[in-house]
């Protein structure tokens, strides 16, 4: 299934939003953001300062998929964690259940260790919610499919007219 296809309820924002807040908060970050493989943010805790989501996203899911360029090219499945270390703050992208990818940005209050310590304690739960959204989001395509189906072109002028 394509990360287009997801279906993200409202409640599916509130627990990745949930996750994402204790892990900021437990890893001493600034910012915690979750996304699809194509960029599009799914959920975040945090403050952005001035920061454009849009470019975050779209330029971290860009990473993500170079770097599985890279791995595939010397021979690997996939590189799971990235790490950009700055002057100031630093990034630490992680894939979570081959669909969303984890963005952490944090500076000198935290440290990369507590970071990919609390990263891996929330990892099997986020996983496990992305999963549950993908075959949701997998199952409820062919039911939107078949509701089409039964729609006419009357439907549709009764609608319309």
């Amino acid at each position: 299934m394509s990360a287009a296809d997801l279906v993200i309820l409202e409640s599916d924002h509130r627990r990745f939003t949930a996750v994402l807040d204790r892990v900021r908060q437990d890893a001493n970050a600034r910012l915690a953001f979750l996304l699809d493989r194509n960029g599009q943010q799914l959920a975040r805790s945090g403050n952005l300062d001035g920061m454009d989501p849009t470019s975050l996203a779209s330029l971290a899911a860009g990473s993500v998929a170079a770097t599985d360029g890279l791995a595939k090219l010397v021979g690997e499945n996939e590189f799971s964690v990235l790490f950009h270390e700055g002057r100031r703050d630093n990034l630490h992208i992680n894939m979570v259940g081959g669909t969303a990818i984890l963005v952490i940005l944090f500076d000198e209050r935290s440290s990369l260790g507590l970071v990919r310590l609390r990263v891996q304690q929330v990892g099997p739960e986020l996983t496990s919610l992305v999963d549950g959204v993908v075959e949701r989001s997998a199952n409820s395509s062919v039911l939107a499919t078949e509701d089409l189906a039964e729609i006419t072109d009357e439907d549709i002028d009764a609608l319309f007219g």
